[in-house]
């Protein structure tokens, strides 16, 4: 049977959201509800879009999932840094060193898109 090729970004946010939810399940342990719940919401939402993204009705479609992709990409890298710099939250490296990485690919996939 012959392999279906990956889809990098699909795997990316998927696996992503799932490290997500375990921080943000380890932040609400620690009573930082409101981050938690924050971050839960526009971490998760990186994958959704992108997911969707994956049937789209136009390339515009295609094209304005992957920018609300990329918003909710930004966001969290916001909220991860405020995690970082803040007192008393675990450490959150390598999610950060992953929301980078996402990032650029998904503006990758967009500047390459409008051509």
């Amino acid at each position: 049977m012959e392999k279906k090729p990956q889809n990098i970004i699909l795997e990316l946010t998927f696996n992503f959201a799932l490290k997500i939810i375990v921080y943000s399940e380890l932040l609400a342990s620690e009573r930082k509800f409101i981050m938690a719940n924050q971050l839960y919401r526009c971490g998760t939402s990186i994958g959704s879009q992108v997911s969707e993204a994956q049937s789209p009705e136009s390339r515009a479609d295609f094209i304005h999932k992957f920018k609300i992709a990329d918003k909710e990409a930004e966001e969290t890298l916001y909220r991860l840094r405020l995690c970082k710099n803040s007192k008393g939250y675990p450490e959150c490296e390598d999610l950060l060193s992953e929301i980078v990485v996402i990032k650029r690919i998904i503006g990758k996939i967009i500047s390459s898109s409008r051509k």
